[in-house]
């Protein structure tokens, strides 16, 4: 078995390995929690009191499985086994990662990560999750990076006005009740889109920085461990309870084979991603200052446009209809803006499922050499070419000359 070969690392003579992990011995480290697991405490590892090499853990490892301890005991030593071995791979410091520090100040973190992602996609293609991530990850840092130089406020306080004027049509047609049928983010637009400030973007960048590793901390060691040790690691790796046991049954599905079952554990996958590891982060996030974080996380759901090929920008999925009866009259203001919002899990995950998977999998089955090709691009090219640099002028025009108000 492939773990076979894991263990056998992991159980290399003492002599080949730092002093270090052999002083503080074994029993200094079982039962040890993970307090910045997601990565909201601060910079560096997830427990900064572990061994921070994977070549000192790996006789520690070997040490247990050799007393038979339940792997419940040494299940922090093992996930920080698997995540330095990934960030080491990559060319990550762990210990250094500070998300809050800033997109630019993260760049080499953004794209050591995502190109770590494109290179498993490449060597397995069954890990379809790593590549769509990589490949919306450029969408993604590129966009993080044009908000923090700042030319992105200029732009989104030109929403304001668009917004405003969107909620007076609204208003002088229906009253307080179209309003009401607005999505938040345009009233929050309407509000606040000419007061965000410097330290309100900075704010939300690391936040979604926080977002950005805590992910790559929960799913990349169990890729890694997968690719390394097969099944068997994966196995371990839920047995410490730090996963649930669906987690192993999407790797089976992704190991299988089958193309509905691997489209089916990459989307498990992904559900898991979106829900259970960032899903309360993002309503964080929306909850900043309120109404600033409504307004930004709306502003970002109207100029994301993910670059999988035939995936629909996110202001064109499911655009704003709001209807009201008013005086016996039904009202009904249409408008290209989008009517709902990307840091809303419900709603993201509708639009995640409507576009990106099954999208991103029919490129992996039809349309893999063309994929493949983009993805063995520098990531800095990846990245800068999907820099967002959006003027938002033509397109506020754009808005107001398409919103139609009927009354009937």
């Amino acid at each position: 078995m492939m773990v076979a070969a894991v263990l056998s690392v992991a159980a290399a003579p003492a002599a080949q390995v730092d002093a270090a992990p052999a002083a503080n011995g074994l029993a200094s480290h079982l039962d040890a929690g993970l307090p910045n697991r997601d990565a909201s405490r601060g910079p560096g590892a997830p427990n900064p009191d572990l061994p921070q090499r994977s070549s000192d853990i790996a006789p520690l490892l070997a040490q247990a499985r050799s007393e038979k301890l339940d792997p419940s005991r040494y299940g922090a030593l093992l996930y920080t086994y698997w995540l330095e071995r990934t960030t080491e791979k990559a060319g990550i410091d762990l210990q250094r990662w500070n998300p809050r520090a800033g997109a630019t100040a993260n760049l080499t973190n953004l794209e050591r990560s995502y190109r770590y992602y494109e290179d498993l996609q490449l060597a397995h293609r069954e890990l379809r999750w790593a590549g769509m991530a990589g490949q919306v990850g450029a969408d993604f840092g590129g966009g993080l990076l044009d908000l923090e130089l700042g030319g992105q406020i200029f732009e989104i306080s030109r929403l304001q006005p668009v917004m405003a004027e969107i909620v007076r049509r609204a208003s002088d047609a229906g009253g307080d009740r179209l309003v009401a049928e607005l999505p938040d983010g345009v009233r929050a637009l309407a509000e606040v889109g000419k007061t965000i400030t410097p330290a309100d973007i900075d704010a939300v960048i690391g936040q979604i920085l926080v977002m950005q590793k805590n992910i790559f901390g929960d799913l990349m060691p169990l890729h890694t461990a997968y690719v390394v040790g097969g099944l068997d690691a994966v196995r371990e790796l839920v047995a410490t309870g730090l996963y649930p046991a669906d987690v192993l049954d999407a790797f089976v599905d992704i190991a299988s084979g089958d193309s509905d079952r691997v489209s089916a554990g990459n989307g498990r996958l992904l559900r898991r991603e979106q829900e259970t590891v960032i899903a309360r982060q993002w309503d964080q996030t929306r909850a900043y200052r309120a109404p600033v974080g409504e307004a930004l996380t709306y502003a970002s759901t109207i100029v994301g446009s993910p670059s999988v090929a035939g995936v629909r920008p996110m202001r064109a999925y499911r655009p704003i209809e709001a209807t009201a009866v008013v005086g016996g009259r039904t009202v009904r203001l249409t408008t290209p803006l989008p009517s709902w919002n990307w840091s809303v899990f419900d709603a993201r995950w509708e639009y995640i499922n409507a576009e990106l998977l099954p999208k991103y999998a029919w490129q992996v089955d039809h349309n893999w050499d063309a994929l493949a090709a983009y993805m063995r691009t520098p990531y800095s090219r990846q990245l800068q070419e999907h820099r967002v640099l959006f003027n938002l002028g033509p397109l506020a025009t754009s808005i107001l000359d398409q919103t139609k108000v009927t009354v009937k």
